[in-house]
């Protein structure tokens, strides 16, 4: 798969490690769950989970929008501002690699296309 996040603890100034992270695909419906994961000890996922047949490793993220959805609560504690943070992208060309991290504190957070 092509895609990679990074969450990284700005307050802190670590990785943040043991986020769950949900990836969506936009369809005519809404959003559909295709895969999932935690961040490593480096505060990455590389390798998702796939959910069902909606994610083809090889094929993927093919053109389309997409909704990364951090669980910032479970990693922040009950006392987050944000309890989950919601990142949607759109992938033009299929092949490219596309890294989204996502810089958090306890009353921020930031993102952006990295490489």
């Amino acid at each position: 798969m092509s895609l990679s996040t990074h969450v990284l603890d700005t307050a802190a100034g670590r990785p943040a490690a043991d986020v769950f992270v949900r990836l969506s695909r936009r369809a005519a419906h809404g959003f559909v769950p295709v895969a999932e994961g935690r961040t490593d000890d480096d505060g990455r996922i590389r390798d998702w989970t796939p959910l069902g047949r909606e994610w083809i490793a090889e094929e993927d993220p093919r053109p389309g929008t997409y909704r990364l959805v951090f669980d910032t609560a479970a990693y922040l504690g009950d006392e987050a501002f944000f309890p989950e943070v919601s990142v949607v992208f759109t992938v033009r060309a299929a092949g490219e690699h596309h890294h989204v991290p996502l810089l958090l504190s306890p009353f921020a957070y930031s993102t952006y296309r990295g490489s």
